[in-house]
């Protein structure tokens, strides 16, 4: 088929099928999918949302003819045959996150309005999940030759650890390649390396700072940080962002406000760990070995490319190293600092170890890393890549926007050869009521959805054509 008789076929299939397509997310939607360890069981090893909902997703499957499996309620997934038994494959996930305050639109159902999808899931990742799902159908009543066996597969622990995949892994081969609706347009070909890292001082003899906290998770600029320090609030300045109050007892309470920002775009932020850490070494709130420490602090904080602790790099790929200081704790005696770094190919974990390595060793403090994944990366001139950048381009008319790398993870990284391809077009504006993936009011366009849908049936049918080792 000439491509724009695909188009043609896919336009037709939505147009006659349109209300199911909601009514199946919705029916995924209507399911509160999160997590709940505490109530695991036999079938449901991350709670019964999840096992719920992926049950569901499968029955979909089922409902549309293909053979599906469910992998103990970990994973699951369907197949529509090829010629052979290699494999392309899509993943999506059926778990979401929890519904959160602030929502005006009931969370767990869809709600239709204004030409948007609202409901937790909609964009993340039940809305895209079933929209690639209904393209394998279609794809299926095409007249093109399907050497390879479409595998879908269905997640159900992406948000909380893709705890998923790896039984998956554990248990089957991995498609040849494979695409994952759960990101932008037009196509992601690789994912920065992850590592994690932990700063432990030494026990700390007759403190200043009798207590500190800042920051939530190891993976985002903190927003807030505070410390309980021995002083005298009148004598002490006043600096933007810093407030600063008498605790009582010759003690000062000393709070930092910052901006949050994701570890992946951590310029978008301001370390309130860094305002802190300032603010306590110029007004020398510290005894010599804590400004040892603060000193590292800061270093790690004041510049997200990493310089400061001696591992700046980037590459032609994924441009430059960034790096966070998430998290600030005392834990008996000791300060605690944890650190999230995002690398490029143009350095090693092991050169990161060793650079911050040294720089505790300097100050008698002890570092550990806690977390690493090597950078994913598939070249953007590979023809899997480029048949995905061709079938959103045929099908939007849009090329100014090219292929790209993130900081962030996706289920991709986790198999043998892969990408992130949308649904998301980030350049286009929602209304103020439209929220995104992970907050209140989370929705989705539904032109954008019928878009996504005409782009993976013809990148399916193009991907089919390819001779894929």
């Amino acid at each position: 088929m000439e491509r724009k008789d695909v188009i043609a076929a896919a336009e037709a299939y939505w147009d006659e099928n349109r209300d199911a397509i909601v009514a199946d997310i919705a029916k995924l939607v209507e399911i509160p999918s999160t997590e709940d360890l505490a109530a695991a069981a036999p079938g449901a090893p991350y709670g019964p949302g999840p096992a719920a909902a992926l049950a569901a997703a499968l029955e979909i499957a089922e409902g549309m003819g293909m053979a599906a499996t469910n992998c103990e309620g970990h994973i699951g997934f369907a197949d529509l045959p090829g010629e052979t038994d290699a494999q392309l494959g899509i993943i999506g996930h059926v778990d979401v996150v929890p519904a959160g305050p602030g929502w005006t639109f009931e969370p767990f159902k869809v709600t239709e309005k204004d030409g948007y999808l609202m409901g937790r899931g909609c964009l993340d990742d039940k809305g895209p999940s079933v929209v690639a799902l209904h393209a394998v159908k279609c794809l299926a009543g095409l007249d093109v030759a399907r050497p390879y066996t479409m595998r879908f597969i269905f997640g159900a622990n992406e948000e909380t650890g893709m705890a998923d995949v790896l039984w998956y892994l554990e248990n089957y081969d991995s498609p040849a390649f494979l695409f994952t609706p759960d990101a932008d347009f037009p196509v992601c070909y690789g994912e920065k390396g992850g590592y994690d890292g932990c700063i432990t001082s030494a026990p700390i003899a007759d403190p200043v700072i009798l207590d500190i906290s800042g920051g939530v998770v190891t993976n985002a600029v903190p927003g807030e940080a505070w410390a309980i320090v021995r002083g005298n609030a009148d004598v002490l300045p006043a600096v933007e962002r810093i407030t600063v109050a008498d605790a009582g007892d010759d003690t000062v309470r000393i709070e930092a406000v910052g901006v949050n920002a994701h570890a992946a775009w951590p310029e978008r932020g301001i370390s309130a760990i860094m305002l802190l850490a300032n603010y306590l070494l110029e007004n020398d709130l510290c005894n010599q070995q804590e400004r040892s420490f603060l000193e590292l602090v800061r270093s790690l904080t004041s510049d997200t490319t990493g310089a400061g602790v001696g591992i700046a790099s980037a590459d032609e790929y994924f441009g430059p190293l960034t790096v966070v200081g998430g998290t600030i704790r005392k834990e008996g005696d000791c300060l605690v600092q944890t650190m999230d770094s995002r690398w490029p190919t143009s350095i090693t974990a092991e050169e990161i170890t060793a650079a911050l390595t040294k720089l505790t060793d300097d100050i008698g403090a002890a570092f550990e890393n806690t977390l690493l994944m090597v950078p994913f990366l598939v070249k953007p001139e590979d023809p899997e890549i480029q048949v995905l950048q061709d079938a959103f381009q045929f099908v939007t008319g849009d090329t100014e926007h090219e292929p790209f790398t993130i900081g962030g993870g996706t289920y991709a990284r986790e198999f043998k050869k892969g990408a992130s391809f949308g649904v998301n077009m980030p350049w286009i504006e929602n209304p103020d009521w439209v929220g995104g993936e992970h907050g209140p009011d989370e929705g989705v366009a539904e032109d954008l959805l019928k878009t996504a849908f005409k782009i993976y049936v013809l990148a399916l049918a193009e991907l089919q054509a390819l001779k894929i080792d």
